[in-house]
């Protein structure tokens, strides 16, 4: 029996989607759920599965080409396990990466030097007075200065035209202020051991930020709401969209109604979601829907930034590096673990005085993170 080979779909609003690589090509066997080939999408690469166990006979689309969802791209046929089992063809690789053996970085005979042309080299090589000056700079080691062209993959690209949109549709303006990180600190160094022995995962700093998030959110609620035609659409839950460094860009997973989640299962689900992400194995619906997004630049070095909402949301917190920097305290000045906070805000719809008050909770929650366990 012949299966057809479809494009799934990916997200609501996703309608095209690239073909990755094939991890199974032409002539070759795969068990029944085994993946065939990669798809990725603006929101997350996922993998077509075998409907059945057996041998992939016909590839439609290769490597890079973009088609809608749905698209036939392949056919497998049933059949049991062969002996040893066919190579992909060189073909089902990308055009612009070559054959396999130059893919590998080896070359065909043809282009292998003679033995009379290492001769005609190495005399050249003697008698470097009796070529141009410019042959001579360059047996000399001349500093190279050649240009690679590499396509933009599918999933760069989508999130360049939605970081565009984002600045195109909203009105963005950005608010700012710092965080004294030292209660924090001295908690997470307290309960650090006994947190990860009873549930196993490390206990951070972003469970803290995520449960200031949803207080401060319950203040201003504009910045968890969006504009949907000429309507602002209010919601009574929080959903916190999460940046994480996934192995082909960052990506955003949803922390479901985190408004009902401890510090351990925020912990433990940010984990899980930075895991995967490095693996490709996030799920679309994992990626859709969240309400506002927190993203952490800090784990690269970032002093300050300036971050961009997540359409169709209207508010991204930016964390960053915390740093010992002298601050006045009581008339004196004292060392302190510092940290700026960044607050992008879309101005349509929330105004400068709520954007500031929401930054200012968010410093006192995290200043004090007593009144984050007493919801004041």
């Amino acid at each position: 029996m012949k299966h057809e080979l479809k494009v799934p779909t990916v997200g609501e609003s996703i309608q095209e989607v690239q073909i990755g690589q094939w991890l199974k090509g032409e002539g070759q066997w795969a068990n029944k759920d085994e993946s065939l080939v990669e798809i990725e999408s603006d929101k997350a690469t996922v993998d077509v599965a075998a409907p059945a166990a057996g041998i992939v006979v016909q590839v439609l689309h290769r490597q890079g080409d973009v088609v809608p969802v749905g698209t036939l791209i392949g056919y497998l046929e049933e059949a049991p396990q062969p002996a040893v089992e066919a190579p992909a063809p060189p073909s089902l690789l990308r055009p612009d990466r070559g054959t396999a053996s130059e893919a590998a970085g080896t070359s065909s005979a043809p282009s292998e030097p003679t033995a009379a042309a290492d001769s005609g080299k190495n005399a050249q090589l003697m008698q470097p007075e009796s070529q141009p000056a410019t042959q001579i700079s360059a047996l000399h080691g001349a500093p190279s200065r050649a240009e690679e062209i590499v396509p933009m993959t599918w999933f760069r690209r989508r999130i360049a035209e939605r970081l565009v949109e984002a600045q195109n549709t909203a009105a963005l303006l950005t608010t700012f202020n710092e965080v004294d990180m030292s209660a924090v600190i001295e908690i997470r160094q307290q309960y650090r051991d006994a947190f990860q022995e009873r549930y196993n995962a490390k206990l951070g700093f972003m469970s803290f930020f995520v449960k200031a998030v949803i207080e401060s959110l319950k203040a201003c609620p504009e910045l968890n709401a969006e504009i949907r035609d000429n309507n602002i659409l209010y919601r009574n839950f929080y959903d916190i969209s999460i940046a994480v460094s996934g192995g082909k860009g960052l990506v955003v997973p949803v922390l479901r109604n985190a408004e009902l989640l401890g510090f351990a299962a925020i912990e433990q689900t940010i984990s899980d979601f930075s895991g995967r992400a490095k693996s490709g194995q996030l799920k679309p619906d994992e990626l859709m829907g969240g309400t506002f997004t927190i993203t952490n630049g800090g784990v690269f070095g970032s002093m300050l930034s300036t971050p961009i909402i997540n359409p169709p949301q209207s508010g991204i917190l930016g964390l960053h590096a915390i740093q010992d920097r002298p601050v006045a305290r009581n008339g004196q000045v004292v060392i302190r673990p510092m940290m700026y906070v960044a607050l992008t805000y879309d101005h349509r719809i929330v105004d400068g005085r709520e954007a500031v008050g929401f930054l200012k909770r968010i410093k006192e929650f995290i200043e004090e993170p007593s009144r984050l366990l007493l919801q004041v």
